[in-house]
């Protein structure tokens, strides 16, 4: 537990926005987005936190200042008077009198803050002394929250993980792994979210399924985190729709559509796409929520590339300004892309890149960097005829494939043959019974 609570180090007392990338990074212009009604879909930290990425990323001065003001509401209500002095100094006095340094409530929350560590930490001492384990995991669990209401993740996650020793059923042990998840996520700290969801995942009993939703929510950012996009997309499309909204502090059900959808386009074969995607009923009531994602997919199987692109592009601003989602945006996009040129290409002999082209709406010339980049990723079987801008598959010899098929099962079958002759040859001349009498 020591090394666990050590490995993070200064790493976790950092801001998570940090973790989740830095001011560096280009900012975004997005119109399209709904602040208000994006913000609705969360709730506790992470509403915060989305609220300002989005406020970091927009490039929209209107759009900035809304988020910052939400923001700013939804502080208040809680006690992070860290984030909340972070808020006023972004808003610059831009919001009026309303919206500036409430230093009398910022002085309150914190004189009852001191009040209730010190109550907290005189109870658990007392636990401590009395040897209670159900006592003392509830102390360390009261101290985990206490730290988290504060914006204290490091604190937080270390008093979480303590309450493991003194787990005495089942039910303890998935609540401890499921709080230890959630700041991990706010942390940034998906080596922790994946060790900690095979945790919750070991105990004998019968997990119910909004927690086997959660976790396999938990386990999907943390293969998307990490790029593995064909197993983050395998969690995200195994999640139930008993999901609903019981787990928007970290994501809600219309990531589910986005974030599993993109992977599987990004992942998937054709026939993966249509078993695990358009034929998976409980995806399908999450792909519901978000349409522009449902039609792709289905454009993208249909080979409707131009359409399917389209999508993508209209969605690509508020992609960009998903706190888990901005950093992968351009290689799923490219993955998609080109697997998109591949199952294009696959059933024809022969491809006019003028036609193509226009399917993928761009230019021939940059059709034709993108097919080089396959054909020497050996993605593609192919050549390019540049002068008259055809594309020919190279096809193998079916006729020398045939041949060496029917030489090598003739090779197998007189193999066979003498094998069952050795055999019958062997018991005819009672060999195994030799041996056995000789032993």
């Amino acid at each position: 537990m020591d090394a666990e609570e050590d490995g993070l180090g200064a790493m976790v007392d950092a801001e998570p926005a940090a973790a989740n990338g830095g001011s560096s990074r280009p900012s975004v212009s997005s119109e399209q987005m709904d602040v208000e009604a994006y913000a609705g879909l969360y709730s506790g930290r992470t509403k915060i936190s989305r609220l300002l990425f989005v406020a970091e990323r927009c490039g929209n001065q209107g759009m900035e200042i809304e988020a910052l003001r939400m923001a700013y509401d939804e502080i208040k209500k809680g006690e992070n008077t860290q984030m909340y002095r972070e808020v006023v100094q972004k808003i610059g006095g831009r919001l009026g009198p309303q919206y500036e340094m409430d230093q009398a409530w910022v002085d309150t929350v914190d004189r009852r803050a001191e009040l209730r560590k010190e109550k907290l930490e005189n109870e658990l001492n007392g636990y401590r002394t009395n040897l209670i384990k159900e006592s003392i995991r509830m102390g360390y669990n009261d101290f985990g929250d206490f730290y988290y209401a504060h914006g204290n993740l490091g604190e937080a996650f270390k008093n979480y993980v303590r309450t493991r020793d003194y787990c005495t059923t089942s039910k303890h042990i998935i609540q401890m792994c499921l709080n230890v998840i959630l700041v991990s996520i706010e942390l940034g700290q998906f080596m922790h979210v994946s060790n900690y969801v095979s945790k919750a995942e070991q105990p004998p009993d019968v997990l119910d399924s909004v927690t086997v939703a959660k976790l396999r929510c938990a386990a999907g950012l943390a293969f998307l985190e990490t790029k593995k996009y064909k197993l983050a997309a395998r969690k995200f499309l195994e999640t139930g729709p008993e999901l609903s909204n019981n787990y928007t502090e970290v994501i809600a059900p219309q990531d589910i559509a986005i974030y599993g959808g993109l992977c599987a386009l990004a992942s998937f074969d054709r026939a993966e796409l249509k078993n695990k995607v358009i034929d998976n009923i409980n995806f399908r009531n999450f792909l519901e929520l978000v349409p522009e994602v449902r039609e792709l997919i289905h454009d993208f199987y249909a080979s409707r590339y131009a359409s399917c692109l389209e999508y993508l592009e209209n969605l690509r601003g508020n992609l960009l300004l998903d706190i888990h989602l901005h950093d992968h945006v351009e290689t799923l996009y490219s993955d998609i892309r080109h697997r998109a040129i591949i199952q294009y290409t696959h059933p024809f002999i022969s491809v006019d890149l003028n036609i193509m082209a226009g399917a993928f709406k761009t230019s021939v010339s940059g059709l034709e960097k993108e097919l080089e980049a396959l054909i020497t990723e050996n993605q593609i079987q192919a050549r390019i005829d540049s002068h008259n801008k055809i594309l020919y598959a190279r096809h193998a010899d079916q006729r020398n494939a045939t041949f060496q098929r029917v030489l090598q099962t003739g090779i197998e079958f007189d193999r066979d043959v003498r094998s069952m002759l050795l055999r019958t040859s062997l018991l005819k001349h009672e060999h195994n019974l030799r041996a056995t009498r000789k032993l």
